[in-house]
């Protein structure tokens, strides 16, 4: 029986790791882009906008600008890992990493105004939303590499 928990910990665990570096390095890429490109994607301001209206629907008062990003930045990381802990393992894993990338890619394009989040700017362009897609992609094929790296260390040690 505890072979059966040990390897339904293993198996949790080389699921969530693909996702939370897959997370880790959107938010990288997010974070090193906003810094160098002047016009880069703001996923964190939505982030920001989702919590504070969130708060202010609870009759609550949203933190200041500071902790308000450091929780849009921690929300991101966490809702993230999970969704890319959707590659999972085994075979098809690029294929699901591209898949997954590209719908949280359209996903972040398509839906902040159905969800009440704001519009992009007008000045936004074609490329700063394949550029958006891009970075969840990025994403998306950063936790399959993980995924298959991980696939591979398990076989070779057993």
């Amino acid at each position: 029986m505890r072979t059966q928990t040990s390897n339904a910990a293993v198996s949790a665990a080389s699921a969530v790791g693909p996702g939370v570096v897959g997370a880790l390095a959107l938010t990288l890429i997010h974070e090193s882009m906003k810094r160098v490109v002047p016009d880069a994607p703001r996923m964190d301001v939505l982030g920001e906008r989702a919590i504070a209206r969130t708060m202010r629907a609870f009759g609550k008062r949203p933190p200041r600008e500071d902790k308000l990003y450091r929780a849009a930045l921690a929300g991101d990381l966490i809702t993230n890992s999970a969704f890319y802990a959707l590659v999972g393992r085994g075979p098809g894993a690029w294929l699901r990493g591209i898949f997954l990338g590209t719908l949280a890619g359209v996903g972040a394009v398509v839906l902040p105004p159905i969800l009440g989040l704001g519009r992009w700017p007008a000045e936004s362009t074609r490329s700063k939303k394949f550029l958006t897609c891009g970075f969840y992609i990025a994403g998306g094929l950063t936790a399959a590499a993980t995924s298959r790296a991980i696939s591979g260390a398990r076989a070779r040690h057993l």
